[in-house]
């Protein structure tokens, strides 16, 4: 582990990059059926709901001076952590191919040189090989590169933005979204970030105050990219953002955009993993491991195209949701510490209850979204089941 101590402007940096991705963008398309107005309120609305959470395990990294799947202990045990660990680093290789997928279709149209096999192979090599030089590279050298990357990225997003936007002429809507199922979707993207956001703050000179400006800096680019995504679709009947920047004479600009945009996000999914594999096991190397995930995730992008995307955003929010709401009751209300246990068997038994009443509501229509109602739920039940083991321990 390297003792280089992060500094605000780098962390800020750095969750702005990640938040700037063509995953996002196309997620924001998801949202035409609700019209631009009602859809930008769920986006707002779903990005508030998730960053809460994503700020409070910045909070719990910041504060424990913990990587995110360390902090898991506190609640699940230092070998039940390993569960959630692993879980981790499987939906941030999900995760790495995915980007590495689309990233690689909208540079291969961008440059016309299509989608098929050899193209799609060519740039998956080529954006891996350039992920696996941010991993290199490693956080201390990367804040200098990041002022000049994600500072680009931000011109050249406001750029296609105001092209967007320009004309204002709305295209005819169509397709099927509840609004409770749009925040679900804008509550998925910051959620995913949630088992990585330690792994950064922890290192910071200042955690408390990089935890706020990551989440602040994040949430921002997050919003302004589902937005655009859903203006895209809405204002020029064309989903594909890679289109649009190419009908729009884009050129090497559209594929500077796709391709840093791609790396900065997927960096931190590759190198989050590396930590997450060191939790499991301390004799691993972070960088080698980090490494070794990015050429899984590109091998993957290449043989096993990830097609379901929302399924996925899905079922990452039904394991993560139920598991920051006990570390939450956990470490905020209950004051509690299980890292001196293997397991903690009760919270393991909560978290199973969360994940299923997650999954079952994904069924019912709720104008809120699923996340919530799973939250209060599985912080009442942390609550009282604590309350009653504290009172059979005082009867005995």
């Amino acid at each position: 582990m390297e003792s280089y101590k992060t500094s605000t402007l780098s962390n800020g940096l750095l969750w702005f990059g990640a938040s700037v991705s063509i995953a996002e963008i196309f997620t924001g398309t998801l949202f035409v059926p609700l019209g631009f107005a009602r859809g930008f309120f769920a986006i707002i609305a779903g990005h508030i709901i998730g960053c809460i959470l994503l700020y409070y395990a910045g909070i719990i990294g910041a504060k424990s001076g913990k990587s995110s799947m360390e902090s898991v202990g506190l609640s699940f045990g230092n070998k039940g952590r390993n569960f959630f660990a692993l879980l981790n680093v499987l939906q941030l290789v999900g995760w790495s191919a995915i980007m590495i997928i689309q990233g690689s279709r909208a540079i291969g149209i961008m440059l016309s040189t299509g989608i098929g096999m050899q193209a799609n192979l060519l740039w998956c090599v080529i954006i891996g090989a350039t992920i696996l030089v941010w991993v290199i590279m490693g956080p201390k050298n990367l804040e200098k590169v990041n002022i000049v990357a994600v500072g680009s990225l931000f011109i050249l997003t406001i750029l296609l933005s105001s092209m967007i936007f320009k004309g204002g002429s709305q295209t005819n809507i169509s397709g099927e979204l509840s609004f409770g199922a749009a925040i679900e979707l804008s509550i998925a993207m910051p959620l995913s970030w949630l088992p990585l956001i330690s792994d950064y703050t922890k290192d910071a000179k200042h955690p408390l105050t990089a935890s706020r400006v990551s989440v602040v800096t994040y949430f921002a680019g997050s919003v302004f990219m589902y937005t655009i995504g859903l203006g895209a679709a809405i204002f020029t009947g064309e989903s594909d953002i890679a289109v649009i920047m190419y009908k729009a004479g884009f050129g090497i600009l559209g594929v500077l955009i796709i391709l840093f945009s791609t790396v900065t996000t997927t960096y931190l999914d590759v190198y989050s993993a590396g930590v997450s594999l060191k939790t499991i096991n301390s004799n691993f190397s972070e960088k080698t491991m980090s490494i070794l995930v990015c050429i899984i995730g590109t091998v993957t992008a290449i043989l096993m195209p990830v097609e379901q995307f929302e399924s996925f955003l899905l079922l990452i929010g039904s394991v993560f949701t139920p598991m920051i709401s006990i570390l939450i009751a956990d470490y905020f209300i209950l004051k509690k510490d299980n890292l001196n246990k293997s397991v903690d068997k009760v919270n393991f038994i909560i978290w199973l209850v969360g994940f299923a009443i997650y999954r079952v509501l994904l069924y019912v229509d709720m104008v809120m979204g699923s996340t919530i109602p799973v939250m209060f739920i599985t912080l009442i039940i942390c609550v009282i089941t604590d309350k009653i083991k504290n009172k059979t321990f005082l009867n005995v």
